[in-house]
């Protein structure tokens, strides 16, 4: 069993990145009626961003969710040096993500056919 030393190493060694996910419908999602899928921003921490994507999916499938694609923003320094501009709340969730090795799942948007 990894000592508290290297479990701490290991999340040191972690980044968060901001992941967008695009879910389709599946019984029991927690969508509203009517909606076709949504879009969930969610912050995921990883060694890599491979990591962070596979993570992510694992845990919305346990959702019951049903993940079709992942967009993947980088991390945040990642993201202010391409000049996003990144809010105290959106900080406090990639910090949350990090401190809990946790898939923060901040905004979910539903999509509707027209």
């Amino acid at each position: 069993m990894p000592s508290d030393s290297q479990k701490s190493s290991r999340v040191n060694r972690q980044s968060v990145y901001t992941l967008l996910v695009e879910v389709g419908r599946k019984k029991g999602d927690g969508l509203p009626d009517g909606a076709t899928g949504a879009a969930l921003m969610c912050y995921s921490g990883g060694i890599d961003e491979a990591e962070a994507v596979r993570e992510t999916v694992a845990i919305l499938k346990q959702a019951d969710m049903a993940p079709l694609d992942v967009s993947g923003y980088g991390t945040l320094q990642e993201r202010l040096d391409e000049g996003h501009d990144i809010s105290g709340e959106e900080r406090r969730l990639m910090q949350q993500a990090q401190d809990d090795n946790a898939v923060i799942v901040a905004r979910v948007t539903p999509f509707f056919e027209d």
